[in-house]
């Protein structure tokens, strides 16, 4: 069973940093990893995510303040985020593209969420 455990969320102030975690565990193989975050109010957007090549990518929102990055011997990802602003407050998922076992074709899985508020 595939399970994805975030952690490392909080309340900040603006211009503050946050770091967050992704446990993974329960694939056979791990494609892709994104973050995505959903405000409330609006639609869940994707903010970065970084292919098993170590390729990332990030959302213009974003870039230049967050870093994606992932540990493939722990089944681990972060996202370091910096300079943070109060439009940035949001729940934050983690997301992996992977296979849970060796038969079964690449899926997309989600964990539960962290709130993360930026007071200004």
């Amino acid at each position: 069973q595939v399970q994805l455990v975030e952690s490392g969320g909080g309340l900040v102030q603006a211009g503050g940093s946050l770091r967050l975690s992704c446990a993974v565990s329960g694939t056979f193989s791990i494609n892709a990893i994104g973050w995505s975050r959903q405000a409330p109010g609006k639609q869940r957007e994707l903010v970065a995510d970084i292919n098993s090549g170590g390729s990332t990518s990030y959302a213009d929102s974003v870039k230049g303040r967050f870093t994606i990055s992932r540990d493939n011997a722990k089944n681990m990802a972060y996202l370091q985020m910096s300079s943070l602003k109060p439009e940035d407050t949001a729940v934050y998922y983690c997301n992996v593209w992977a296979r849970p076992n060796f038969v079964e074709p690449v899926k997309d899985y989600w964990g539960q969420g962290t709130q993360d508020t930026v007071s200004s």
